[in-house]
């Protein structure tokens, strides 16, 4: 029997999940939605909602949390067949293992490289976090703890532990215990009394599901406060520090200011856009520089510095007018 006859004949039998340390408090409806991939979730809560899928042979809600040892009963359902995971390159492996910053034992921090996204979709097969995950087979459990745009650099945290997910989640929420610093290149003399920027954010979705972030009274508060770090002929590098952790936040807020980022294709004037293209500037400026966290006690304070082409295309082609 070839493997397509056998595969056809192959019957969806009942499974049972035992939880372990990676999914304690974690909602049911979500632990079940990676679990099994293929079914849409909707498919998921009426399975819960038809006690087909049981916690301990009891019928559980959506939001109920897993608990240690908990057994998760699946009654037999048919799964799309997964797409095959794409086979990455040990050139771009090697790459993202001398990218990363720190590891231990919960977390791991990576100075990502512009244009690499932080997970696959949208017509990408893989990001960041599935190059982790090639990378750390024997590792259970490898998640984002945020987002950095596709074509923003810099450091992003990638849990190893639920508990650490969840710890490093809350202190994003509570805007406690976690700093994050960017540094950002900018068109224009950017004003040394110019500090803050407080605007309400407003995210909207176009048919094509392209993000298009805009200052809105209806938007969110949004908060981020910038330093002069050195001032160019017709640029700026500034230092920013998000309070608040809106989608395209730093770059609507410089824009707003008057002091778009280079190389932003969606919200710099195109005019800009091909002056600083000519000048080698063929990626967008901005980069988390630097983490500041406490976790489990201990404060990590990590930094990456901006990228040698930025850094020589910056010193080379722009006239500095003082640092």
């Amino acid at each position: 029997m070839s493997d397509s006859e056998q595969k056809l004949t192959e019957r969806p039998s009942v499974r049972y999940v035992t939880i372990d340390d990676n999914n304690i408090d974690q909602r049911i409806d979500n632990f079940l939605v990676t679990l099994l991939k293929g079914v849409p979730k909707g498919k998921i809560y009426n399975l819960l909602r038809k006690g087909e899928i049981r916690v301990n042979k009891k019928r559980t809600k959506p939001d109920y949390r897993l608990q240690n040892e908990d057994v998760v009963r699946i009654a037999p359902i048919v799964i799309a067949p997964a797409s095959e995971k794409p086979m990455l390159s040990d050139k771009l492996k090697g790459e993202i293992e001398s990218r990363i910053i720190y590891e231990d034992k919960g977390l791991i921090v990576v100075n990502k490289p512009s244009g690499l996204a932080v997970h696959g979709g949208s017509g990408l097969s893989f990001g960041l976090v599935e190059v982790i995950r090639q990378m750390r087979p024997l590792e259970k459990f490898i998640e984002l703890v945020h987002r950095l745009d596709r074509d923003t650099s810099g450091l992003i945290m990638i849990a190893k532990k639920r508990a650490v997910l969840k710890e490093l989640h809350t202190a994003l929420r509570d805007k406690e215990g976690i700093q994050k610093t960017y540094l950002a290149l900018v068109y224009g003399s950017w004003p040394k009394r110019k500090l803050q920027v407080n605007a309400p954010l407003l995210k909207n979705e176009l048919k094509s599901g392209e993000r298009v972030v805009k200052v809105h009274t209806d938007g969110k508060e949004s908060l981020t406060r910038f330093k002069l770090v050195r001032q160019f002929e017709g640029y700026s590098l500034v230092e920013c520090e998000p309070v608040t952790g809106r989608t395209h936040q730093i770059r609507v807020h410089t824009l707003h200011a008057g002091y778009p980022i280079v190389g932003d294709d969606k919200y710099a004037p195109t005019d800009s856009l091909k002056e600083t293209k000519a000048l080698g500037f063929k990626r967008l400026c901005l980069h988390a520089t630097r983490l500041d966290i406490m976790l489990n006690g201990e404060r990590l304070l990590l930094e990456a510095p901006i990228d040698q082409e930025w850094q020589n295309l910056m010193n080379g082609k722009l006239v500095a007018k003082y640092s």
